[in-house]
């Protein structure tokens, strides 16, 4: 099944957010971080459902744990087999995306 991801425009900002966190806090490898969070997301290319059920058929996708935890919320749109990634957020932040 061939799937598309496309990033909703917030999704770049959300991006920026965790990489400026990850440098004033001197993270070592923030890049790899950030890496580790867009490898997770590729396994939606093949798995789609993968992700937790939430309201309004959005689902979360739940990165690593921890300090080191993110999620992110995203929707399948089968009918043109794309995974609309709506944001991405450290696990310990509160998400109001829509």
């Amino acid at each position: 099944m061939n799937i598309r991801i496309e990033l909703a425009p917030g999704v770049l900002d959300d991006f920026e957010r965790i990489l400026a966190h990850l440098e004033k806090y001197q993270v070592p490898e923030p890049e790899a971080r950030i890496d580790s969070i867009l490898a997770a997301i590729d396994l939606l290319q093949t798995s789609p459902k993968i992700g937790r059920l939430l309201a309004d058929d959005k689902r979360e996708l739940v990165i690593g744990t921890g300090v080191q935890g993110y999620v992110a919320l995203y929707c399948f749109l089968a009918e043109i087999k794309t995974v609309l990634i709506l944001a991405v957020r450290s696990q310990r932040e509160l998400v109001t995306a829509s």
